[in-house]
């Protein structure tokens, strides 16, 4: 990560920080009256092939004590009322301005991968993650909503595995690449804005 990348983040996680902190602690107490402890969800994710890192999120699903790979519908039942509401405008995703302040994520970059799939590709990864993973990205915004509606068809988690391994990893990773080759604070400021424009327009629906 560039010192101009990092300034960037700092400085904008800050500002957040203080915009959004009345937010944020509303969220915190609606959480824990809603449907009680624990309020996060920690996971683990990769920020290098070899480093991981705990990612921050509001807890949407309930607790199983054996839970592996992304969600299909497999895993639809668990997620909460509450949940599928925080989902749906991306609040869950608000306790990553820690993440960022800490230095595991940018606000720009790959979505950070779970060890599995880091360890099963790592010729993939190798480059996907030479960019510090962030909040938003290129992939994010170009095929977020399509790899939501395959996974959607999954109804057991070998077909979820299946359906992520074989067409979301490497369409992701291509469109990772792209932003990696072309990564600069303009370009991150022009995503970081057609990401608020895509949570306005989900808001609207």
């Amino acid at each position: 990560m560039t010192w101009r990348k990092r300034i960037f983040d700092l400085f904008f996680a800050s500002l957040l920080v203080v915009i959004l902190g009345p937010v944020i602690l509303f969220l915190v107490i609606y959480i824990a009256l809603k449907q009680g402890r624990p309020l996060f969800y920690v996971a683990e994710r990769m920020k290098t092939p070899d480093q991981s890192f705990g990612l921050l999120k509001f807890r949407t699903m309930t607790v199983v004590d054996d839970d592996q790979g992304v969600s299909g519908a497999h895993k639809a039942s668990r997620v909460t009322p509450l949940g599928h509401r925080l989902r749906a405008k991306r609040l869950d995703e608000f306790p990553q301005l820690w993440n960022i302040l800490k230095g595991d994520l940018s606000f720009v970059g790959p979505r950070p991968p779970l060890r599995e799939y880091v360890e099963q590709f790592p010729e993939i990864y190798g480059e996907v993650l030479k960019s510090r993973p962030g909040v938003t990205g290129l992939a994010t915004i170009r095929f977020h909503k399509h790899e939501e509606r395959l996974l959607s068809r999954c109804t057991t988690a070998a077909q979820t595995e299946d359906v992520y391994c074989r067409i979301c990893i490497p369409r992701k990773a291509k469109l990772d690449l792209i932003y990696q080759r072309h990564q600069s604070t303009c370009y991150d400021f022009d995503l970081v804005f057609q990401t608020i424009g895509n949570l306005f327009a989900r808001s609207k629906r």
